[in-house]
């Protein structure tokens, strides 16, 4: 069972690394909402980066947004650094679970892994970079579980609606459900969206790396996972969705990666029925399909250089037609969006064997909630937090490095995160 108590030598329940960041200050005020869903209705809590003058500014805005003044006063401040390994072993020290901000997480995620394994705080990031998650599994494994530690990456927008979207809507199914698909169309309001550079940093090299993501893969020797049913068909790199009725594409982030890990572990720990999934997003008419087939020409081939990749990462508004930018969204922006993920699933009826024929079933459900970057994702980071210090007996027996699936799948994660306004519901 997980350690989840504070004691004097371990003074925070939570300790918030990188809160001045773009994601990190909002992460500060989710956290500042949710204090009395702590343990006990408590929530000893404390935020950590290079710079305590950042870091006081964050605690001033996130009083005065919250009309909570008690934060500038109430919440300690640590200073620790990435790149100075005694900063990080003197924060986790003192926390039960670090939530980790700090992105690229390709350049600055694996210290903080390691200081929070070696010195026995569990470990939360909303990472959507694949080889970064992957490797912290591979490398990080085996260490987490001797030390009774969990490691649970992505839990943000990646990919906590589509991880455990899938498994409401197995559990939702009655049956056998074999394949899911998911389709996600996001919604902004007359002054638009967008989304801060960070994730397009991790993007430009996430694709640069892709070669590396492969070998990486075969480091752990996995065996094809079992195929129950009919198998899923994979639909083309653009389409019209009928489901989602705009042009639709497959979904470049960590959804399906996560997604396929968890199922892994539910067949290998809980002899579950591994369940098919694939990902698609939607872009909406023909205007966005030109745009995207210019920015993602210019993308591939940029991406395959050093210099392109440069010219990427410096000017993220003019390569994406607005999608990324330096300055992030305004709060105004942000209230107006929202985003949606529509799972179609297929399989077996109780009395039909999956080993016999094709599926003769089918569920829709639905995820939706704020805007994906910076209301979504804090809400989804703070309650996956909570499910562990409030449900440490519903937890793997070990610790070890999870996906939200892999971790949550027998907590009340998801109602939780209906509370808060990411509904999951049967059509």
């Amino acid at each position: 069972m997980a350690r989840v108590e504070t004691s004097s030598s371990r003074p925070y329940h939570l300790v918030i690394f990188g809160a001045s960041g773009f994601t990190g200050q909002f992460v500060v005020e989710e956290v500042a909402r949710t204090v009395s869903e702590g343990p006990k209705g408590n929530l000893k809590w404390a935020v950590a980066g290079r710079s305590k003058q950042k870091l006081e500014k964050v605690l001033e805005q996130a009083a005065g947004v919250l009309s909570k003044p008690e934060l500038r006063s109430e919440v300690d401040i640590i200073v620790a650094d990435v790149g100075e390994p005694d900063s990080l072993a003197a924060m986790c020290k003192q926390a039960v679970i670090v939530l980790n901000c700090v992105g690229p997480y390709r350049f600055y995620g694996e210290p903080v892994v390691k200081a929070c394994v070696e010195n026995g705080a569990h470990h939360i990031d909303i990472s959507g970079e694949p080889q970064f998650l992957e490797g912290m599994q591979l490398n990080y494994n085996s260490q987490a579980a001797d030390k009774g530690v969990y490691v649970i990456g992505s839990c943000g927008f990646d990919s906590i609606p589509a991880d455990m979207g899938v498994l409401y809507t197995r559990d939702q199914f009655k049956g056998t459900l074999s394949a899911v698909e998911s389709f996600l169309t996001v919604a902004s309001g007359p002054e638009g969206g967008c989304i801060h550079d960070g994730t397009w940093q991790s993007a430009v090299h996430g694709f640069a790396d892709s070669q590396k993501l492969q070998s990486l893969r075969r480091k752990f020797n996995h065996k094809p996972l079992p195929t129950v049913g009919s198998r899923i068909k994979r639909r083309g790199t653009l389409f019209f969705s009928n489901e989602i009725q705009q042009y639709t594409v497959p979904f470049m982030g960590s959804d399906p990666s996560v997604v396929k890990r968890t199922q892994r572990f539910l067949v290998e720990e809980h002899q579950a029925t591994p369940v098919q999934y694939g990902a698609y997003a939607g872009i909406g008419g023909v205007g966005s399909i030109i745009k995207l087939m210019f920015a993602g020409m210019m993308f591939w081939f940029l991406v395959k250089f050093s210099f392109g990749r440069n010219l990427l990462i410096k000017h993220p508004e003019f390569f994406s037609f607005g999608v990324f930018s330096k300055a992030g969204p305004t709060r105004k922006q942000m209230e107006a969006s929202s985003f949606q993920f529509a799972f179609y699933g297929e399989g077996y009826t109780e009395e039909q064997d999956p080993s016999q024929g094709k599926p003769n079933a089918k569920i829709r459900t639905l995820v939706q909630g704020p805007e994906c970057g910076y209301v979504a994702t804090p809400i989804a980071m703070v309650q996956a937090a909570l499910t562990i210090l409030n449900e440490p007996t519903a937890l793997p027996k070990t610790g070890g490095v999870y996906t939200p699936g892999a971790a949550f799948a027998k907590t009340t994660l998801i109602d939780r995160l209906n509370k808060h306004g990411i509904q999951f519901s049967v059509i």
